[in-house]
């Protein structure tokens, strides 16, 4: 590729270093999809003739099946996944071949392969996500109803329902799919035509082979063409982002499967046992998927770090845009896919659930809001109220329910037999009707409000 410059080959570290084939060969369908469309293009334009255009066409057809039969060999020594494709393509059609480079550069073919890998792969990661919103909103729908307590700082707080809770991850993963479909809107435009940096003297339609891949236009500036990276920068933000939503379901999942909380069991298929202790039931994918956030982090802040320094265009440090970028986006649709499996599998129980609910006390709100509903009583006064009667009940190591009126009588005379109505932790939950709120009423209705619109697509 270099010999008109240079006069010996590369040394062997250089090779070493410089060479991207190990892993940027995954890149191959997109690369040939690229050259199909830039190959047509300089037909039509006639800057290569019609019959140079067929022998390019066809001799890409074949290297593409040869590649998906498994038999191409990629050599480390073309450095690229580009230069083995024409490498290839000389091979099987001679002279032709190398007319396929007219009007374009390495910097505008490789930036268009990854845009397309990373849009296509959004695509899928995209599905995903709705995959997982679907086994919550089931689940959810389900369990519209099924008592569990509610947390802040880890401390029982007010009860709430399993349903309300898993869609409060449907929720989540609903925002990093705006994300997910923001970040594909933005990559999809062409940067192929753009060449090397400045463009070409050639007289080629950008609009067309942009119209060919599928994106919305050409890319309007040279050198941004080429030196733009923001989009797979985004793509690992919200991939990142996800992941640690994804780590925060698993991080509770670890916690609900434990004995110490009961609430859940993972069957065999996503548990793993002990090589020395054989009670414990390890729930071994859920703390993958919690390990494995800290690896797409660092695949963004890889990224940040690489391209922060870099002067406009094209500099080989950009290379390193690959792997990380690959592997993050292999890891998020891992994890993805484990989390659906272990959402569907998990089996709440729901006597646990509900017993737990009850307990630190978690219906005082409940308590201070009918002082303030029905006695019409100041919030801040109901608060110092039922603050007391907490006292009084942690003294005696008993519920708030278990009080007696002439107890509670005694704090605040206009105390009525009513206010065991509230004490409930089912009480409780179907209190809370407001819109967002825990009742099993509007649980029930987010959940197939998210069926609906998930079976849309």
């Amino acid at each position: 590729m270099w010999g008109g410059r240079f006069a010996t080959g590369p040394d062997a570290i250089m090779e070493e270093i410089n060479a991207s084939i190990d892993f940027d060969q995954r890149l191959w369908r997109q690369d040939i999809r690229g050259s199909l469309a830039h190959a047509a293009m300089l037909g039509e334009t006639g800057i290569l003739t019609k019959d140079d255009v067929a022998e390019i066409s066809a001799g890409l057809k074949q290297v593409e099946s040869e590649i998906e039969a498994g038999s191409f060999t990629f050599s480390r020594a073309l450095e690229d996944v580009h230069m083995n494709v024409e490498s290839s393509l000389k091979d099987r059609i001679g002279a032709a071949a190398g007319r396929l480079h007219t009007g374009r550069s390495r910097n505008d073919q490789v930036a268009t392969d990854m845009k397309l890998w990373v849009r296509d792969t959004l695509d899928q990661i995209d599905e995903q996500m709705a995959d997982l919103q679907l086994a919550l909103a089931q689940k959810a729908e389900t369990h519209a109803a099924s008592v569990m307590p509610g947390f802040t700082h880890l401390q029982s707080a007010q009860p709430v329902t399993f349903g309300h809770h898993l869609l409060a991850y449907v929720e989540m993963l609903g925002r990093d799919r705006g994300r997910v479909r923001d970040a594909r809107e933005r990559l999809n435009e062409s940067p192929l035509g753009a060449a090397a940096l400045a463009g070409t003297s050639f007289p080629i339609d950008r609009e067309m082979t942009a119209k060919a891949l599928g994106f919305d236009r050409p890319t309007a500036n040279s050198l941004d063409s080429v030196s733009d990276r923001d989009f797979v920068l985004e793509t690992l933000a919200a991939a990142s982002i996800c992941a640690m939503h994804l780590s925060r379901l698993a991080e509770e999942i670890v916690l609900w499967a434990t004995p110490q909380f009961g609430f859940v069991r993972l069957s065999d298929a996503f548990s793993t046992g002990s090589s020395i202790m054989p009670q414990k039931r390890n729930p071994d994918a859920a703390e993958l998927v919690r390990g494995k956030a800290g690896r797409v982090f660092g695949h963004l802040q890889a990224m940040l770090t690489m391209m922060k320094g870099l002067p406009l265009t094209y500099s080989k440090d950009m290379q390193e845009d690959k792997e990380g970028t690959f592997d993050a986006l292999q890891t998020l649709s891992l994890c993805l896919a484990a989390m659906a499996g272990m959402v569907r599998d998990m089996q709440p129980d729901l006597k646990v659930m509900k017993k737990a609910a009850g307990l630190g006390y978690a219906t005082a709100t409940d308590l201070a809001d009918w002082l303030v509903r029905v006695l019409k009583m100041p919030f801040r006064d109901a608060h110092h109220v039922t603050a007391r009667l907490v006292g009084i009940a942690s003294e005696k190591k008993i519920g708030l329910e278990k009080l007696s009126l002439a107890e509670m009588q005694a704090v605040e005379p206009a105390i009525t037999e009513a206010v065991f109505g509230v004490l409930g932790v089912e009480q409780s939950v179907k209190s809370r009707v407001s819109y967002g709120g825990t009742a099993p009423a509007n649980v029930r209705r987010q959940a197939k409000r998210w069926l609906k619109t998930l079976a849309k697509g």
